[in-house]
């Protein structure tokens, strides 16, 4: 008898798998994914108690089938051809052995969709997680959730997107957008955008297992094996992020004992992997910058350099303010805080900066290593003002008032 948890990796790993099967079948990706969705919750409370069946696949299938017939017949005339077709044969002929995940993930990933809309339906027909999981880790309510993924999927309806892979000519834009969702599924849950809590392990082990699966479906994939490092270096730091009270612990503060060693050793082998294999892109550079700070045994042995340069590679391959903020860090470390900060002052009028309380944070931290501690202060608070975050607020807090 497997356990609630067991039978849930199963699900997820399923969920996917089955939409596919039923898309390929029926169409109507919406109709599909709906009926996939009340399949599982089923499974989810039969199995636990009677045991999961022989074939989870065929029967996960046939429940959902027999939803979409169900649907089908409370639906006005204009669907009664559909419903005829269906009920001829409820159950695919045969479930085989393929996969359909990576187009599955690809169509939610559809770029007809909100970058909110593309999280929400990876999580919900990808990760498998229910509606009321995926809001609560947006700490939005579970209807306006609900409504999201149902705007989602009338929009990929609306576009006419066919249940195929990208072709050719499109598949390295589309890949860049999973990606994308990826990292951003997994930068949720590292650092929650809001609320009490400074982490989720749930949406970081997610997206792990998600860009688990993606490289497994596209091992030649450079960039794929780049994002699995970074996210492994980074989550092997999980466990020294937070204080025994759930305050915020910054990386130079952190008991690197802490560390995971395993985490990080396959992270540094896979980052090694992908720079060896030819032209490098932005998820690689930032993993070989991870992996040169899980090498250091104290923060006073980090290799600022060698950082710098790497950093100067990923402004390259990948401008834009998130990256010039970091380098400013490590611009401070090598050649000083006046350097940093002059640096940093290059993103003062950049709107997409305006919202975000990173840059008044990193200004704090570079005017404090300067010893301008009043300036410093008020950064601090600023940036304090601007986090939904509680865990950061009070870091960020506590940080000025040391300063007073």
């Amino acid at each position: 008898m497997k356990t609630d948890r067991q039978v849930e990796a199963l699900l997820r790993e399923l969920a996917p798998q089955v939409i596919g099967l039923l898309v390929r079948k029926h169409g109507q990706f919406d109709a599909c994914e709906d009926a996939v969705q009340e399949a599982l919750l089923s499974a989810a409370q039969q199995w636990p108690e009677q045991g999961v069946p022989d074939s989870p696949k065929s029967w996960l299938a046939t429940v959902a089938s027999r939803r979409l017939v169900d649907e089908w017949r409370s639906e006005s005339a204009r669907r009664r051809r559909e419903e005829n077709d269906a009920l001829m044969d409820p159950t695919p002929a045969t479930v085989s052995d393929s996969d359909d995940t990576l187009t599955v993930l690809f169509l939610c990933c559809h770029p007809s969709l909100s970058a909110p809309s593309q999280l929400a339906l990876t999580l919900r027909a990808v990760g498998g997680l229910t509606t009321g999981e995926i809001a609560n880790a947006f700490l939005v309510p579970e209807s306006t959730l609900a409504q999201r993924i149902s705007r989602a999927k009338q929009t990929i309806k609306k576009a006419g997107a066919e249940f195929v892979l990208p072709p050719s000519a499109e598949l390295g834009e589309r890949l860049r957008v999973v990606l994308q969702v990826l990292y951003l599924i997994f930068n949720e849950g590292y650092t929650t955008s809001g609320g009490p809590d400074l982490h989720r392990a749930d949406l970081t082990a997610e997206a792990i297992r998600l860009t688990r699966l993606l490289r497994r479906l596209m091992p030649d994939e450079d960039e794929v094996t780049g994002l699995l490092a970074l996210m492994l270096l980074t989550d092997a730091r999980r466990a020294a992020r937070a204080g025994d009270d759930g305050s915020l612990v910054p990386l130079a503060e952190q008991d690197r004992t802490r560390w995971n060693a395993e985490t990080i050793a396959e992270g540094v082998s896979l980052v090694s992997e992908a720079l060896e294999a030819g032209p490098v892109g932005p998820y690689q550079v930032q993993a070989a910058i991870a992996a040169v700070h899980s090498e250091a045994a104290t923060a006073a042995d980090t290799d600022w350099p060698q950082i710098l340069a790497l950093y100067d590679v990923l402004e390259k391959v990948s401008p834009g303010p998130v990256v010039t903020l970091n380098r400013a860090v490590a611009v401070a470390e090598v050649n000083g805080p006046e350097a940093g900060l002059e640096l940093l002052a290059t993103l003062d009028d950049d709107s997409r900066m305006s919202q975000t309380h990173r840059l008044d944070s990193v200004r704090g931290h570079l005017l404090e290593l300067a010893g301008d501690t009043g300036a410093a202060r008020e950064a601090y608070l600023r940036a304090a003002g601007k986090t939904a975050s509680e865990p950061e607020r009070q870091y960020l807090t506590r940080r000025a008032e040391r300063l007073s």
